[in-house]
């Protein structure tokens, strides 16, 4: 951090000051107008080559993507396994 720059929120002029402030605060008890942001968590399972590409004709033939039949078939195979337990 240069001589002449201040931390908008530490008021820090260094970066071992900043770092000390930081191990005092929590940076969300600070209003920063920063939008919220949502994530979502993704999962890569190997399946077999032969088992996706069926699979894959299966979503044209449906007219969706490969993952929306996947997550629809794997609810519905849950549902079943749920009521059948």
């Amino acid at each position: 951090m240069e001589k002449n720059n201040v931390s908008s929120i530490s008021h820090a002029d260094s970066l071992e000051k900043m770092g000390e402030f930081w191990d005092t605060h929590d940076f969300t008890d600070f209003d920063t107008e920063a939008p919220d942001v949502e994530c979502t968590v993704t999962c890569a399972v190997p399946i077999e080559l032969e088992l996706f590409s069926a699979v894959e004709k299966q979503a044209h033939v449906h007219g969706v993507i490969v993952e929306t039949l996947v997550n629809l078939w794997l609810q519905q195979k849950l549902i079943e396994q749920t009521s059948i337990a």
